[in-house]
């Protein structure tokens, strides 16, 4: 039987310490790529106290399921998300690189916003629906489609 959670490592905070690698019962912080295994991980958290500089995080092997909004909170923030959508495409159409920061910037204001809303659970309706609309939507050269596809087909729904 597998833990609820599991070790997972940043590799941009990882500075290589290795204090994980000796105090992991199963091993699974020793590997040639850095990234744990899962599969060896007992999820008893050794590595992630023992680690110097955080790089080492406990997440859970299956995410709860979304919580219910009120309809009046749901719309709100549905407004708020298609202001930042059309704020977003406003800029796109502009000239300079002020534009391009105008852009990025209402898109990761709005990004933020869904999740500290508790909209984009990796695992909820809203969050595949989110993704559906960024394939659906008319999208430059350099968005990445096969991610989000592959996304769509990794992100189980569980409402």
């Amino acid at each position: 039987m597998s833990a609820e959670r599991y070790a997972v490592r940043t590799i941009r905070l990882c500075t290589k310490d290795c204090l994980c690698l000796y105090i992991c019962p199963t091993g699974a912080t020793d590997t040639e790529n850095s990234i744990i295994d899962k599969d060896k991980c007992i999820g008893c958290g050794k590595c992630a106290d023992a680690c110097p500089s955080s790089a080492i995080s406990m997440v859970p092997r299956a995410f709860p399921p979304q919580q219910a909004h009120a309809d009046e909170v749901t719309q709100a923030m549905r407004a708020l998300f298609a202001s930042k959508v059309a704020q977003e495409s406003m800029a796109a159409g502009l000239p300079d690189a002020l534009a391009v920061a105008l852009e990025k910037s209402d898109r990761i204001m709005a990004e933020d916003a869904i999740r500290e809303a508790g909209y984009m659970l990796p695992q909820s309706g809203n969050a595949h629906a989110f993704l559906q609309g960024l394939l659906d939507g008319n999208r430059d050269a350099g968005f990445p489609r096969e991610a989000v596809k592959r996304l769509l087909e990794l992100l189980p729904a569980n409402e």
